[in-house]
């Protein structure tokens, strides 16, 4: 049997990861950011400003365009999309599972949030500690 570690090698290969700055001019371009993180990550490490929150367990419902569930933003299977999470590993299992689904424009944020924020792209800052 595969090992998750196996499964995502595999899935890593033929899904689209591209660098944060090809995802900042994708963004600039009209693409959709999703961040798939949790309300805990966003609130300690910080948010991408104007990227979309859906969280992992509801992401295929919110982003299949046929779906009546699906967000607002969501207008087409060949709408461009950019999913990130924290460091780009769940990140890559989601993509692969919106290709799935017919979407032909979704790319993973190779590295995720922190290599976003590495690369000194805009970053709304975490809420300081209480």
């Amino acid at each position: 049997m595969p090992s998750i570690e196996d499964v995502f090698a595999a899935t890593r290969q033929r899904v689209s990861s591209i660098a944060p700055h090809a995802a900042a001019a994708l963004y600039e371009q009209g693409a959709l950011m999703v961040d798939t993180r949790s309300a805990a990550q966003r609130e300690q490490f910080g948010m991408i400003p104007g990227a979309v929150l859906i969280e992992r367990n509801v992401l295929e419902w919110r982003l299949d365009p046929a779906c009546s569930h699906r967000h607002p933003a969501v207008s087409a299977h060949d709408q461009p999309i950019v999913v990130f999470c924290q460091e780009g590993y769940a990140s890559v299992l989601a993509v692969a599972s919106l290709g799935e689904l017919g979407l032909t424009d979704v790319h993973d944020l190779a590295g995720g949030f922190e290599a976003w924020a590495a690369a000194g792209l805009p970053v709304l800052s975490a809420p300081s500690p209480r």
